[in-house]
């Protein structure tokens, strides 16, 4: 039997501790917007800390990898179809200790979900940043050797100046850096598809906003937040959607569709 293709839908939001965005109706957002996988960053919490109402969201199976350090990172994603088997980190413990990147491996693709880590005030994890976004890569390139590969997360870097609002204020800030765009221009150059970028080239869309100064209502924002699809599948990205109008935490969730 000749399988037909199927689009599926899959979103990410880093919702900046799951526990706090439960309270603002995290399972009817979950429920309405309907996606086959639904994954989540900076979570900040231990699995056992978490209620029936956010680890057993109806019609999902649910699945985490925390960091070692309470109330800090993690990453979890809820998805309609069991995974035949789940990857937890990149093998490497000096990242995986922080509950970083959650991989899921079905039939006909792999969807890996990350959550980079931010170079923080005066560059003081750049280093460690960048050695992690080394092994990331290595790690995906694995992936898409193999199959199909979906890369979601929050990437805590705007990529180029039409990516925030103020990018020459920004020159030499965490997210900002040379250092940090000219590893996500090698990413892409080596085989992988900013999938908004494939359908949307226009500047203002942002998906995290600073708390401060409502810079979410005047749109002061950055683009830190992605979808990625290995470019040998690029043709089977069929839309890529910032979903702005959705409230609960510092960022917006992102979406795309995809023929498998």
């Amino acid at each position: 039997m000749i399988k037909k293709d199927s689009v599926k839908k899959f979103v990410s939001w880093n919702v900046n501790g799951i526990r706090a965005v439960a309270k603002k109706n995290l399972s009817k957002i979950i429920n309405d917007l309907d996606a086959h996988i639904f994954a989540v960053q900076e979570t900040k919490s231990q699995r056992a800390q978490l209620t029936d109402d956010i680890a057993k969201i109806s019609g999902y199976y649910s699945y985490w990898f925390d960091s070692v350090k309470k109330g800090y990172s993690g990453v979890g994603v809820y998805c309609k179809e069991k995974p035949k088997e789940i990857i937890y980190g990149i093998e490497n413990k000096n990242f995986d200790n922080e509950g970083r990147t959650i991989t899921l491996e079905y039939d006909d693709y792999f969807f890996v979900n990350c959550y980079f880590p931010n170079a923080q005030h005066e560059l003081t994890r750049l280093e460690y940043k960048l050695e992690f976004n080394k092994e990331f890569h290595k790690f995906i390139d694995k992936l898409a050797k193999q199959k199909m590969t979906v890369i979601c997360g929050d990437f805590n870097v705007a990529h180029k100046p039409i990516d925030l609002a103020n990018p020459e204020k920004n020159r030499k800030n965490p997210g900002f850096t040379e250092q940090e765009c000219n590893w996500f221009d090698e990413f892409i150059k080596s085989g992988y598809i900013d999938t908004f970028r494939k359908f949307n080239q226009e500047p203002g869309n942002y998906t995290w906003w600073s708390y401060k100064f409502n810079a979410r209502e005047k749109n002061i924002g950055w683009r830190i937040d992605y979808f990625f699809v290995d470019s040998k599948n690029a043709d089977k990205v069929i839309s890529a959607e910032i979903l702005k109008d959705i409230y609960g935490s510092d960022h917006c969730p992102v979406s795309v569709k995809i023929k498998l």
